[in-house]
């Protein structure tokens, strides 16, 4: 799991990260006094070209918890291996009950995916992947598995180097 610094990204400011926000959740705690309300927001972020996070801010109103997302999701990237706007191989990933199998697609298949996992392909900036969530549909649990199985994900220069084989031109750029 290669991470990625998030203050080479602000400093350097070659990447622009756009956030989504996944699920906003309200809390509600009773007291003597009465009802207190609490909000929690997951939000995945991403350049849509390989780099993707994903973060919970919790806050007594929406748009702090979303801006607590983002800033935690900032602290959690992780580059991921995208080729030819696809992935390179299936993978299956678990996350609590939540079960995710992504596979590559042909060019033009466009994103299969639903709810939670559609952010995070979209955010890391796949354009042809399917994908299926067995199991939980809680998407606390989706998001994470699917960043799993992504970051699970290796590169075929890499496994070539490692089996000491060589490669043609379509997987070396």
């Amino acid at each position: 799991m290669a991470k990625v610094n998030a203050n080479k990204v602000k400093a350097g400011g070659e990447m622009e990260l756009k956030e989504k926000v996944v699920a906003i959740n309200r809390v509600v705690k009773t007291t003597k006094g009465g009802r207190t309300f609490s909000f929690s927001a997951l939000v995945v972020v991403g350049n849509e070209n390989g780099v993707v996070g994903q973060g919970l801010g919790k806050a007594k109103e929406v748009q702090e918890a979303i801006t607590k997302g983002i800033e935690d999701a900032k602290k959690n990237l992780v580059k991921i291996p995208v080729i030819h706007g696809t992935i390179p191989h299936d993978q299956w990933a678990k996350e609590g009950a939540a079960k995710v199998m992504i596979k590559p697609a042909a060019h033009g298949t466009g994103v299969l995916a639903g709810g939670s996992m559609r952010a995070v392909l979209e955010s890391v900036g796949l354009t042809d992947v399917l994908a299926k969530n067995l199991g939980s549909a809680n998407p606390h649990n989706v998001v994470k598995a699917t960043i799993k199985a992504l970051t699970l994900l290796r590169e075929p220069v890499e496994v070539a180097k490692n089996r000491n084989l060589k490669l043609g031109k379509v997987f070396q750029g």
